[in-house]
């Protein structure tokens, strides 16, 4: 992983980026920030929720993986980084091409939760859906719950509902406390 600081705004960068607070406050935990979050996008456009969402929660000390495909999620998830918190687009490809066009769109995320769901301590994860009442839609919101979703987001994602699931998140699993505080 690259590590790319918040305000750099190059939009089509590397999607394998993390985000995080300036270098001198990084320094102060081991893991670089209060809270490492893993958010996968499976989306295409410039200046999405998953680019503003890094920049507003920068501040607060949380430190953004961004993953555009399963195996990119798998690679982080098998470094020493903790993940605190996942966002997991179940629209993520398995595999980015090579002209940088995902392959095999919409089978990473479902891999992943399997795959946060077998951690030996699964972080919370809010799970990003297609809306939609199909009878697929309501398949992969029964399988995201049975991996252990703690909430599932319509897209198109509204950034201030994204925020309030996150407080949340935080609220329930670390008791209103930043991971390495609460346990």
């Amino acid at each position: 992983m690259v590590p790319m600081r918040s305000d750099n705004p190059t939009p089509g960068a590397s999607r394998a980026r993390s985000t995080s607070r300036a270098d001198s406050d990084s320094a102060s935990s081991p893991a670089g920030g209060r809270l490492n979050m893993m958010l996968s996008y499976g989306g295409w456009k410039d200046e999405s929720w998953a680019d503003r969402l890094p920049r507003l929660l920068a501040p607060l000390g949380v430190r953004t993986y961004r993953v555009s495909s399963g195996a990119e999620a798998t690679r982080l998830l098998q470094s020493e980084d903790p993940i605190h918190l996942a966002i997991v687009d179940l629209m993520l490809p398995i595999q980015p091409s090579e002209g940088g066009r995902a392959t095999t769109e919409g089978e990473g995320g479902p891999r992943l939760l399997q795959l946060l769901a077998r951690l030996e301590s699964p972080p919370p994860t809010i799970v990003v859906q297609r809306a939609g009442v199909s009878r697929e839609a309501a398949q992969q919101l029964v399988k995201a719950l049975a991996f252990g979703a703690f909430a599932c987001v319509d897209r198109p994602v509204d950034l201030e509902v994204m925020l309030e699931v996150f407080r949340r998140a935080l609220r329930r699993h670390y008791q209103d406390r930043w991971p390495d505080d609460c346990c």
